[in-house]
């Protein structure tokens, strides 16, 4: 690998965790908890983003890849996206974790303060989204067809944007919960942490193994979309009746497209 193409790794593994570490520094001027109508907007644009990242920049580029099978083109991105799913739904039961929106915790028991199980249920949505920028900068470094440098910043800059409420969702409550306002903010940035470190992994292990190119791109899309079904929709949907959150899935989706086509 060049030089050139390692600044260009490092940093497309580094721009989503500066759009987490970004959000959770609203908690240095915002002066009270998010609104729920504002979480349940900024839930519904990160999982459309997260929705149209896993269709244009994973799943299709896999298809794609796959074109030598013929009608059977389907059948790595199918198995690698059912891996994808069943390596999330392991991880969702084997670590202790909160989501903000309910009370009672998910995986096996734990004393864990809440806080801590609040942080590990964002670390966790945060490793596939590190696994996904990873795998698509591997398919750039490797020439592996398809994967344009415009189509892998597309993917880092849409989930730094998706990013930047995340953050925010983490680090405000933790103030409004009594927390001080620089403890709230390096837990929302540890949170992203894991995200960098998931992807530099996946580089490594992509880079490896080249022709499994399309089973770890579906691979990625089927733990993000994990994610999106299993914790954002229904963040979104919380509490009375309202569209806002559909419109901002809406808005997350178009933005996302829009860059994967102008970029890549």
């Amino acid at each position: 690998m060049q030089f050139g193409g390692s600044a260009a790794v490092y940093t497309g593994l580094l721009i989503p965790f500066l759009g987490t570490s970004a959000g959770a520094a609203c908690v240095f001027f915002l002066r009270r908890d998010l609104r729920m109508s504002v979480q349940r907007a900024l839930s519904g644009f990160a999982a459309g983003v997260m929705v149209a990242a896993s269709v244009w920049s994973l799943i299709v580029p896999a298809i794609e890849q796959s074109a030598g099978l013929g009608s059977l083109a389907f059948l790595p991105a199918f198995a690698g996206f059912w891996l994808g799913v069943l390596f999330l739904l392991l991880l969702d039961n084997a670590i202790p974790h909160l989501h903000r929106s309910v009370d009672q915790a998910e995986g096996p028991a734990s004393r864990l303060p809440r806080i801590a199980m609040m942080v590990l249920a964002v670390t966790l949505h945060n490793i596939p989204e590190g696994m996904a920028v990873g795998v698509v900068y591997a398919g750039l470094i490797s020439g592996s067809g398809r994967i344009t440098a415009g189509g892998a910043f597309a993917l880092a800059l849409g989930i730094a944007i998706q990013n930047f409420p995340e953050g925010a969702i983490i680090s405000m409550p933790l103030y409004a919960e009594g927390r001080s306002r620089s403890r709230s903010f390096l837990l929302g940035v540890l949170s992203g942490a894991v995200e960098p470190i998931s992807g530099g992994l996946t580089v490594l292990i992509a880079g490896l193994v080249i022709p499994a190119m399309p089973y770890m791109l579906s691979f990625a899309a089927g733990a993000m979309l994990y994610v999106v079904v299993e914790e954002l929709i229904p963040d979104m949907s919380a509490g009375d009746h309202s569209n806002i959150g559909v419109v901002s899935f809406a808005v997350g989706f178009s933005l996302m497209m829009a860059l994967d086509v102008a970029l890549g």
